[in-house]
């Protein structure tokens, strides 16, 4: 069985609380990279497949020279519990996000 790990970038990336959280609730160990600006970074990735596609070469082949991921957490004891919640808790933040998108796409800003 596949073991799930989280990969997390930005800013927030470099607060441990909220990497601890993250690892708690969905019971999976967090890693993050040292580039700060990693949508940059991906971008510069796709770039670079769009290059040299034309010679059958896979994004996987590219992004073989990314730096590794380091591990920054792993879930405490008892955080089996804690996941259970995990679905939950992510599908109320989504829900959070939708309705303040709606607002701020219905408001006259």
């Amino acid at each position: 069985v596949p073991r799930t790990r989280i990969l997390a970038t930005g800013g927030a990336s470099h607060n441990k609380n909220i990497l601890q959280v993250l690892s708690d609730v969905f019971n999976a160990p967090v890693y993050t990279i040292s580039t700060t600006n990693s949508a940059c970074l991906g971008s510069a990735y796709r770039a670079i497949h769009g290059l040299v596609a034309e010679k059958n070469v896979s994004f996987a082949d590219v992004m073989k020279s990314a730096p590794e991921p380091r591990l920054a957490v792993t879930p405490t004891a008892g955080a089996e519990e804690v996941s259970k919640f995990g679905n939950m808790i992510l599908l109320f933040i989504c829900c959070l996000l939708q309705n303040t998108m709606a607002y701020y796409s219905s408001s006259k800003i």
